[in-house]
């Protein structure tokens, strides 16, 4: 009892006075706060501690012991040093459980709003960019930043750009939720572990739970331990703490999200929710690997691919559709690294998507077989975008493999914050109306560092008229010049609603 009576007390003290955007965490070994799970070391060194080796034989009190664990005080969840995972076993006297309901009930207590009142005011006196001049009035920031879990600023900046794509967010948050446990579990928290089967997962609702905790200012940076954990389930690619493409990792999550809304959701065809959104007509769905989805609805497009063999002029046509565009960044700019740079011209995203769609004619390694000629042929291709998205997804290619590395392409390319004019990429311009081909700026992910597997990313996002950078935990508030200099990798644009005075690139 004493050991709660501290652990409240250390509780409490942490919340009044850390200003750190990490969780705090106990150790439950001597119940010291600390923030984050690794700060100073301190329940690992528990662990360190009991590895050192014993002259006398070991008792199984003593092998206990080594299963050194803390917790976080935020999501209630326990991490064992020695299993190196976020575990759910607990002691024969349910301790771990009991230390749970004790921090729930402090949570609760009569003192939580003056706490929160205290670390509301010590963060507005310290973080004065959480403040926001707005027609001459002080309102608050109310965007929440995403905490980096290990090497995790790949998914945090890909959250960050989805969140705060307004069509697609607000389909996710508005989906019902889910309880993926029953009987004596039913209603509490759920605590994932990688022991845990695939079956008892929910990307979908992990994904909903993370997105209705961004935007609603109640705290200044939210844990997605449970989605990260999915993800580690259900994309083995992504297991470990690694830095990982973002790219990739936006393609797995859109992919992975498709199929499980495809599957149907809390006993809810997925064909009904989808229907409930009037915006998401038949008119704007591309199905991919089976029926549409929200995915779909809004990203989803249609390339035609067209084959010409230079030897007879066989035609052949095809329509792929797609997520997004990757895009190459043509040679001649690649030594060209910054926007103030005097020498040679300056490499623009009309100059990627023009690149994208001319024709080619393909090498050697390539070559069409032609069903005419009943061989194959030398040949040339060309792309054209028969169906635009709702949203426009460009993925900048600025990793290639060498001979024996994979270098990255830091080459600055200019893109339009509004008004990219997609029509002359079109299949049949003529069939699109003046404002259908038009594009804002919503998203920008960008990669610091010189190589994919080290590096760190972070966001650009623009929400209700303003722009953010999102850097992990951390959020604050810029403006279109310092997003018009960065180094895109991944850009989100939105179709434009029919406004007069459109900017074209």
């Amino acid at each position: 009892m004493v050991f709660h009576h501290f652990l409240v007390f250390a509780t409490f003290f942490w919340f009044v006075l850390c200003r750190s955007n990490k969780s705090p965490w106990v150790c439950l070994t001597c119940s010291s706060v600390h923030c984050g799970r690794y700060v100073n070391g301190h329940a690992k060194k528990h662990y360190e501690d009991a590895q050192i080796p014993m002259t006398n034989k070991k008792t199984e009190k003593q092998e206990k012991v080594q299963h050194t664990v803390c917790m976080d005080c935020s999501s209630y969840s326990t991490y064992c040093y020695r299993c190196d995972d976020f575990v759910v076993n607990d002691t024969k006297l349910g301790l771990v459980q009991k230390v749970r309901e004790h921090l729930q009930n402090l949570e609760n207590s009569a003192f939580t709003s003056d706490r929160h009142r205290k670390r509301k005011l010590l963060e507005n006196s310290s973080l004065n960019s959480k403040l926001l001049k707005v027609n001459g009035s002080t309102t608050a920031l109310c965007a929440t930043g995403l905490r980096n879990l290990g090497n995790t600023c790949f998914m945090n900046a890909i959250l960050q750009s989805l969140s705060n794509i307004q069509q697609f967010c607000c389909y996710f948050k508005e989906l019902p939720a889910v309880e993926l446990r029953n009987g004596k579990t039913a209603g509490r928290r759920t605590y994932h572990t990688r022991s845990q089967g695939d079956n008892n997962v929910s990307l979908v609702e992990e994904f909903r739970k993370t997105l209705c905790a961004l935007w609603q200012g109640s705290q200044t940076a939210f844990s997605p331990e449970s989605l990260f954990y999915v993800v580690w389930k259900i994309m083995p690619n992504f297991r470990g703490y690694q830095q990982q493409d973002a790219h990739e990792f936006m393609r797995y999550l859109l992919d992975h999200l498709h199929l499980e809304l495809q599957g149907g959701f809390n006993g809810v065809s997925r064909s009904v929710i989808l229907q409930e959104n009037s915006n998401l007509s038949a008119s704007n769905k591309c199905c991919i690997n089976g029926a549409s989805t929200v995915v779909t609805a809004i990203f989803g497009g249609i390339l035609q691919n067209e084959v010409n063999c230079l030897i007879c002029g066989t035609e052949s046509r095809k329509f792929d559709p797609f997520l997004d565009l990757s895009l190459d960044i043509p040679s001649q700019f690649r030594n060209k690294r910054t926007k103030s740079q005097e020498s040679g011209p300056m490499c623009t995203l009309r100059d990627c998507l023009r690149s994208f769609t001319d024709l080619e004619e393909l090498d050697e390694t390539e070559l069409y077989m032609c069903h005419k000629c009943k061989k194959k042929q030398k040949s040339t291709k060309k792309f054209w975008i028969q169906k635009l998205p709702k949203v426009l997804c460009l993925h900048l290619k600025r990793f290639h493999w060498t001979a024996y590395l994979r270098n990255k392409v830091d080459t600055y390319v200019e893109f339009p914050l509004r008004g990219l004019d997609m029509k002359c990429y079109l299949l049949e311009p003529e069939n699109s109306g003046p404002e259908s081909c038009l594009y804002d700026l919503v998203a920008v992910v960008v990669h610091h560092g010189s190589g994919v597997g080290s590096g760190h990313y972070t966001a650009y996002a623009a929400h209700e008229g303003r722009w953010f950078h999102f850097n992990d935990s951390t959020v604050t508030l810029t403006d279109e010049e310092t997003v018009g200099k960065a180094k895109a990798y991944i850009l989100f644009y939105v179709e434009r609603q029919a406004k007069p005075g459109a900017e074209k690139l």
